[in-house]
């Protein structure tokens, strides 16, 4: 009797540990290696809501999600960029890994990339990492969570300034990790716990190793809610530290809307509106001092895609906006947004349309000169997250664009998620991946300069570094 007891328990405690592995797909120890990979191959992901015009979203989504920041530094002391994106074994399979790539320029090289994070059978982008790297030289990469299901992990490089090894940092309760480095203070942490249904939070550390408490920052409830919802998207202009998010009204995510702005200058100390009035935080007031754009009463849908600032360290933040969470022609057309800070008021203005909600680019501000980079044009997966790459310009400060080139052509597939690097540098200025919406393709990764030209990162690779192939808009069509 006592036997059989044994083995049932037995087979008890071993089923669940398998349901566990299988069913959130994270390790149960350190990862000891961090193998190089022959190649760039991006994560495919489908998220599975269809309705009469495909998808919410889906496609190549490695460098996946808007509310990762960021996903690319550059390193000035030793003239590297560093990027990191979720990646795949082999273009027939959705195993994510969490991996880091190192562009060279001054020999133009692109280094293999390196697996920091196994998944372990995970297929979901959500669970993409990002980067930062402090005063020594360390590189950090923040590996998301989602939710409670799946733990968030950070890593530190053991050498300054090298891709080749990594030691585990912690494993905690962390979804869309947005590290900031502040020199002589140390590390910011921006990120989501699922403690309503998406609260947002931010943690402090000065030397990465030992971390403060996580502390709530937004969790708006409207009278007659019973959860909170929000994404943010974040920057950085010195000591400053600001977010925009929006409002998922009773924590529904098809419903987001308004558009909010908070910041800190003394290392998440105090947080303030634009105008510098000190906030109580967690924020839970609808009305918020914060508010920038009141869109709940018109029932149109908030897209957060990036944060930059003017020379005098404002705040300006990219967005998509619309009438419905659904793709396809019922929700008309999808307006891309600038707001800006002009020190008195909050000036918005529309740049151009496009036909999804997830079509995500980037913004860049010098002076009166201001670039979006992004997939505004529709083709060729009609109705799918992406499309072709096109650049954007405004010469008065975001009051009047003009689109002054394509840079993708006759794609065979979307092109999506073109995420600015962090004090970019040409070649390297940007980065993006490919991707059949509306069926499993294969992924593959590109990045850019400031005047258009187009690299694509080798999916094959058979030594250490190798230099990537510069794309003419022509060679698109037809390559894969």
């Amino acid at each position: 009797m006592i036997q059989d007891l044994m083995k049932h328990l037995t087979r008890l405690i071993l089923s669940n540990l398998i349901f566990i592995l299988f069913s959130f797909g994270q390790p149960t120890v350190a990862q000891e290696k961090f193998p190089a990979v022959d190649g760039y191959k991006g994560i495919w992901f489908t998220l599975g809501q269809f309705s009469e015009f495909g998808d919410k979203y889906s496609g190549g989504l490695g460098t996946y999600t808007a509310k990762h920041i960021p996903l690319a530094i550059h390193a000035p002391e030793v003239n590297r960029t560093f990027f990191v994106y979720g990646g795949t074994r082999s273009e027939g399979e959705k195993h994510l890994l969490c991996m880091i790539g190192m562009f060279d320029h001054e020999t133009g090289l692109v280094s293999k990339p390196v697996i920091v994070h196994d998944k372990l059978g995970v297929d979901d982008p959500h669970d993409n990492p990002s980067l930062s790297i402090d005063d020594a030289g360390h590189i950090w990469v923040f590996v998301s969570g989602r939710g409670r299901r799946r733990m968030g992990f950070k890593y530190r490089s053991r050498e300054p300034y090298s891709i080749s090894d990594f030691e585990q940092i912690s494993e905690e309760e962390m979804t869309y990790p947005q590290p900031k480095y502040i020199n002589g203070s140390g590390f910011l942490n921006l990120f989501t716990k699922y403690t309503g249904v998406r609260e947002l939070y931010f943690e402090t550390s000065a030397d990465g190793m030992n971390w403060s408490e996580d502390r709530k920052l937004v969790a708006i409830i409207r009278n007659g809610d019973t959860n909170s919802g929000h994404y943010q998207i974040s920057g950085q202009s010195g000591n400053k530290i600001g977010f925009f998010c929006n409002w998922h009204p009773n924590g529904n995510v098809d419903l987001r809307t308004n558009l909010y702005y908070f910041q800190s200058v003394d290392f998440g100390e105090t947080w303030t509106d634009v105008e510098g009035n000190k906030v109580e935080i967690p924020v839970v007031n609808l009305t918020s001092s914060g508010l920038v754009r009141e869109y709940f009463s018109q029932k149109r849908n908030v897209y957060l895609k990036d944060v930059n600032f003017d020379a005098d360290g404002n705040p300006i933040a990219l967005y998509v906006e619309g009438i419905g969470h659904h793709p396809g022609p019922e929700n008309g057309s999808r307006k891309w947004h600038v707001v800006h800070w002009n020190g008195a008021a909050w000036e918005d203005h529309v740049i151009t349309e496009s036909d999804q909600n997830y079509d995500m680019g980037s913004l860049w501000v010098s002076g009166n000169d201001w670039m979006v980079i992004g997939p505004t044009s529709n083709s060729p997966q009609e109705w799918g997250a992406g499309g072709e790459v096109e650049m954007w310009k405004s010469s008065d400060g975001g009051a009047h664009w003009v689109k002054t080139k394509s840079l993708t052509r006759r794609s065979e597939r979307n092109h999506n998620y073109i995420r600015r690097v962090v004090n970019g540098q040409d070649p390297f200025y940007y980065f993006w991946a490919d991707g059949n919406p509306d069926k499993f393709s294969r992924s593959q990764l590109y990045f850019g300069d400031s005047s258009g030209k187009v690299w694509m990162l080798p999916y094959e690779m058979d030594r250490s570094a190798v230099k990537p192939k510069r794309l003419r808009n022509s060679w698109f069509s037809g390559w894969f």
